[in-house]
């Protein structure tokens, strides 16, 4: 089986190349179409599908990539794999130069989040190294996660797919619920920080992607936490595709997930 860790921090390499060529907003931020899956396509995330791209088809395997921009690609004779990647998850911190966001690569052995088998995020502000092997463990620099988890009562909530009104309709909902807030601007490395204990809970403001979440979820998952699209279950079955069909909670416990995910319901006063 191919050694898609050495893959990974070859693409990470080549996104380090890009970011050096894209020193600054000036040259990362132009707009130069819109993504397959619906966002503003940047320079800077242009460049960095370009280059990932360019290293996965240079491997000569059969799977069916899936991408943030570009969309779905068959390589080879295709089949049952599936490579779910996000070249720079947290693109509008990369482009202001913020060092929050990361690379994700997912490998699956099916089309639904259940049949992902490993996963692998890179911090490019931390320089941290998240990997995950289904059933294997989840590490974060080759150290194993899951001794220190989140706490049973959330004292810091990280928000995802945040605007200011969508934080505005949403945050009543949490007050009682979570201590503090943090928006950190990276589904996929908010997901680490749980995996880690850093953060307790994770929301997700608006539907997940599986590109955002491919890889995260199952490092979530490995310290035994709990993760779910809890609008559109069940978890396993949700597609390795660009659609986004749910909102996304995950904490703890299932019973912290779907309290986060009652509270997202509420709507503040306006």
């Amino acid at each position: 089986m191919r050694d898609w860790l050495e893959t990974c921090r070859l693409c990470v390499e080549d996104i380090t190349a890009v970011l050096e060529r894209l020193p600054t907003r000036v040259e990362r931020e132009p707009v130069l179409q819109l993504g397959v899956g619906g966002d503003e396509t940047t320079a800077i995330d242009q460049a960095a599908e370009d280059a990932v791209v360019a290293r996965l088809a240079a491997l000569d395997e059969d799977f069916v990539l899936v991408s943030e921009e570009l969309g779905t690609r068959t390589f080879g004779e295709g089949g049952a794999r599936h490579v779910v990647v996000d070249p720079i998850d947290g693109s509008v911190n990369a482009k202001r130069g913020i060092p929050f966001f990361s690379f994700s690569l997912a490998v699956a052995d099916g089309p639904a989040m259940g049949d992902v088998s490993f996963g692998y995020v890179y911090d490019f502000g931390t320089r941290e190294e998240w990997t995950v092997e289904r059933g294997g463990g989840a590490f974060l620099n080759g150290g194993r996660l899951g001794v220190i988890g989140p706490k049973d009562a959330i004292e810091i909530l990280s928000f995802e797919g945040t605007t200011t009104p969508a934080i505005a309709e949403r945050i009543r909902g949490v007050i009682g619920l979570a201590g503090r807030v943090r928006v950190m601007g990276s589904l996929a490395l908010s997901l680490c920080q749980l995996a880690a204990g850093r953060v307790d809970g994770v929301v997700c403001l608006k539907p997940a992607r599986s590109v955002d979440i491919a890889a995260a979820q199952l490092l979530v998952r490995e310290c035994g936490l709990a993760v779910d699209l809890f609008e559109d279950p069940p978890f396993d079955a949700a597609p390795l595709d660009l659609g986004a069909r749910s909102r996304l909670a995950a904490a703890a416990s299932p019973e912290l997930v779907a309290q986060l995910a009652a509270a997202l319901q509420v709507r503040s006063a306006r």
